[in-house]
């Protein structure tokens, strides 16, 4: 008899999105068909779709001819809006040393995500703090390969 495998929450950061979405890099593929087949729910809040509306108008991305609208619409359809996080304790949530990015760690620790998303080394840095609250940091490329020698690891491709 098999079982049905865990629904494993996500947290993407706006440059995980911007790539698969708006610059198709590869990657995004597999994330999209994880999160189409319901093995991924992509846990988000307003204000992370606000900073990406932000970041796509850009004038610094107008050479690539971002489409918003369907960018948005993407989001719009397969994020899983949660309300904002009440603010962690002190010791709850590591900090990350980019204001901005705190958002997504601040959401993957207090939704328990089973891993944040992300290409910014600040907050990779805090993966191992991370780590040791049961929340993975990892560029998207390495969460999708499993760890060699391990049976069982998530397969989402």
């Amino acid at each position: 008899m098999e079982t049905a495998a865990a629904t494993l929450d996500l947290v993407l950061d706006t440059n995980v999105v911007l790539d698969w979405l708006a610059f198709r890099n590869p990657v995004g593929v597999a994330l999209e068909q994880a999160l189409t087949a319901g093995r991924c729910r992509w846990l988000s809040t307003g204000a992370m779709r606000d900073e990406l509306a932000d970041v796509i108008a850009r004038e610094s991305l107008a050479r690539w001819s971002i489409d918003a609208r369907a960018v948005l619409a993407v989001f719009d359809a397969l994020a899983v809006r949660i309300g904002t996080p009440a603010p962690p304790g002190a010791a709850a949530s590591p900090r990350c040393s980019d204001p901005d990015d705190q958002m997504f760690i601040d959401l993957a620790i207090a939704c328990s995500a089973h891993a944040l998303l992300t290409r910014d080394r600040a907050l990779l840095r805090l993966a191992p703090r991370a780590r040791a609250l049961g929340v993975s940091i990892a560029t998207p490329q390495a969460w999708l390969q499993p760890p060699r020698g391990v049976v069982g690891a998530p397969a989402l491709v």
